[in-house]
């Protein structure tokens, strides 16, 4: 495996040296310093328009704080679709929520924060490999810090070369992960070599606040097949022949039968049921072909004459 590069967001060197100045607390994270959650902040890590990490410091080990956002109205329109079949606290806030009232703004705004944390709780119980959650506080996640071997922050799938057998290597693990996931009725949803984190022990998939309802969401299959389709189109460039499988199908035919569980053996072929083909309705259609053409010929000529 070989690093393409390191956006300078992400170059942390991590527990070899000590930072040579503190740096200015984050307002969001000043009642942790102050509640004794955290010790130190070391740095920024990644900013993006749902939330900022920051590598801290909690004792002796090193921690990221995901940092939630309160997000715009406009945003809430992309987050429905995710959004559609979770639960929420009750028939209050769900018709609150549905009329997009002040009130259900912010019940949408607490959902969608919370969702990843009790996805991340529930993945790491079905040893679903994400980064291991520490408590939210006040719209704060921390949780694990996921480095690299040598102790740097870890680079995203997108960031290596890989080679033809770590890349079928690294499919066939996280073809498995996303079975895990939809077995416990869960899609990641945005799922793609962006956040895919490359550990020494593997990938680790990050980022689930659009985390997805698999039985109550009407767009969940064509959600599941991009998050698989992304990850066959990555890992297909060094490994071509994955080009050709159809994981998200078979997965999805096995969830919708009850027949799917965290140890299922997909083969990644689907045969495509197609109609049987009548003789009978093709000669039909030669014969309207014909005749169609013959009248078109005889109005031409009518035309000229």
């Amino acid at each position: 495996m070989r690093i393409l590069r390191t956006p300078p967001q992400t170059s942390f060197a991590g527990p070899k040296t000590a930072p040579t100045e503190t740096m200015k607390v984050p307002k969001g994270l000043q009642p942790l310093i102050d509640d004794g959650v955290i010790d130190e902040v070391i740095r920024s890590l990644k900013s993006g328009k749902e939330a900022t990490v920051y590598v801290v410091r909690s004792g002796t080990h090193l921690r990221c704080a995901k940092v939630y956002r309160d997000m715009a109205q406009r945003s809430f329109q992309r987050r429905a679709q995710y959004q559609e079949g979770r639960k929420v606290r009750g028939s209050r806030e769900t018709r609150a929520m549905s009329r997009s009232t002040k009130f259900g703004r912010r019940e949408q705004e607490h959902e969608w924060k919370n969702a990843e944390v009790d996805a991340l709780y529930r993945l790491v119980a079905a040893e679903v490999r994400v980064p291991r959650p520490f408590g939210y506080f006040n719209d704060v996640l921390i949780m694990e810090l996921v480095r690299d071997g040598s102790g740097d922050p870890a680079p995203r799938l997108g960031e290596v070369e890989l080679t033809p057998d770590v890349a079928r290597e690294y499919h066939a693990f996280l073809m498995q992960q996303i079975v895990r996931m939809l077995s416990l009725g869960l899609i990641h949803g945005d799922l793609s070599e962006f956040n895919i984190l490359l550990a020494p022990e593997g990938p680790v998939i990050i980022d689930l606040p659009q985390v997805v309802n698999a039985s109550g969401n009407n767009a969940a299959f064509a959600m599941l097949e991009r998050d698989v389709n992304n990850i066959r189109a990555t890992l297909g460039r060094f490994a071509p022949e994955l080009l050709q499988t159809e994981f998200a199908r078979e997965m999805w035919a096995l969830y919708e039968q009850g027949e799917l569980h965290p140890g299922s053996q997909l083969t990644g072929i689907v045969v495509r049921e197609e109609p049987p083909v009548d003789p009978g309705s093709v000669i039909q259609v030669i014969e309207d072909a014909r005749e169609e053409a013959i009248r078109r010929r005889l109005g031409r000529e009518e035309q000229v004459g």
